[in-house]
């Protein structure tokens, strides 16, 4: 193969894993609505499993690739308390929240308000630096305010059409999920992803264990065994490694746009599946809100470009 071969082979792979990590997110949102109205399962059981399973199954995978490596961050104090830090308000947060947000709402609903995280970062940054956004920042806001405000009242600006608990949650799935993302980046620098994801999902599940104890899941049969299994081992390991496996092949830019399939994955899937309707103010608010994703995405590639042609930019 030539070169140029190689190179268009490598970028259909990384697409390819980038794109099947946020599908099945997508899948695994659904699962657990369907588990939340099938089984009476509670969230805080489901986010235990959830992570505690993931967790070992990453950490495994992480000791067969890299060995003892992946016990580095238990070696300094400091950053094991950085760990633990990132477990109890980035990692469990970020979890909990989103499957609050489904049980109290639906599956699309939850993701697409998660996807809010670019805009709660912009204002975050723009909060802490002490100035005003960039024209773009700007304009992701605005679209991420207008969307968010299309899809939770339809268009009829004086009530919601969904339940205030499933707004309350998917608002602060945001919020978790930009500190997700901010909070770990010296440790993910340092010990790599799966390290670091790995430690902090068995952490967290850890943490979940006293309320998922008090709220089990007692209509458990096989078919919902079987579901549960594929949120941990799909939904969660593979999905995450096929995403941290894609950044072997693309740049993160790209795939932070190919993320978009999972809010696209969930709102199809919830309409086919629970008969949930969207009218065109709430799919144009959908829109609006995954947009700000692309943008963020499209201006952070052109800007690490200028970085590279002109290093004094």
């Amino acid at each position: 193969m030539t070169r140029l071969e190689i190179q268009n082979d490598n970028k259909i792979k990384g697409m390819t894993l980038a794109i099947a990590g946020p599908l099945l997110w997508g899948f695994s949102g659904i699962a657990a609505q369907y588990l939340f109205a099938n089984y009476n399962v509670s969230p805080y059981w489901l986010v235990c499993l959830r992570m505690l399973g993931a967790g070992i199954l990453l950490l495994i995978f992480g000791l067969i690739v890299s060995g003892r490596q992946l016990f580095d961050v238990w070696r300094e104090p400091r950053q094991v308390i950085r760990l633990i830090i990132f477990s109890l308000i980035g990692m469990l947060p970020a979890q909990l929240t989103y499957f609050m947000a489904i049980h109290y709402s639906n599956a699309a609903t939850a993701t697409i308000l998660q996807f809010l995280s670019p805009v709660v970062i912009v204002i975050y940054l723009a909060l802490r630096q002490r100035q005003m956004p960039t024209r773009v920042n700007m304009m992701s806001v605005v679209l991420a305010l207008v969307g968010t405000s299309l899809l939770v009242t339809g268009g009829h600006f004086n009530e919601l059409n969904i339940a205030p608990a499933g707004l309350i949650w998917g608002l602060l799935a945001a919020v978790s999920t930009a500190i997700y993302t901010l909070y770990p980046r010296p440790l993910l620098r340092q010990y790599g992803s799966v390290s670091i994801v790995g430690w902090s999902m068995l952490l967290g599940g850890a943490a979940t264990l006293p309320l998922a104890v008090q709220h089990p899941a007692t209509q458990m049969d096989l078919r919902g065994l079987l579901i549960v299994s594929f949120v941990i081992v799909f939904g969660t390991l593979f999905a995450y490694l096929f995403v941290l496996q894609s950044l072997r092949f693309i740049a993160p830019t790209m795939t932070s746009l190919l993320g978009a399939f999972e809010p696209m994955t969930s709102t199809l899937l919830t309409v086919l599946f629970f008969n949930v309707a969207f009218g065109l103010p709430e799919l144009a608010g959908i829109i609006l809100i995954i947009a700000t994703t692309v943008i963020q995405a499209i201006f952070a590639n052109r800007r690490v470009n200028k970085i590279r042609n002109n290093p004094r930019a």
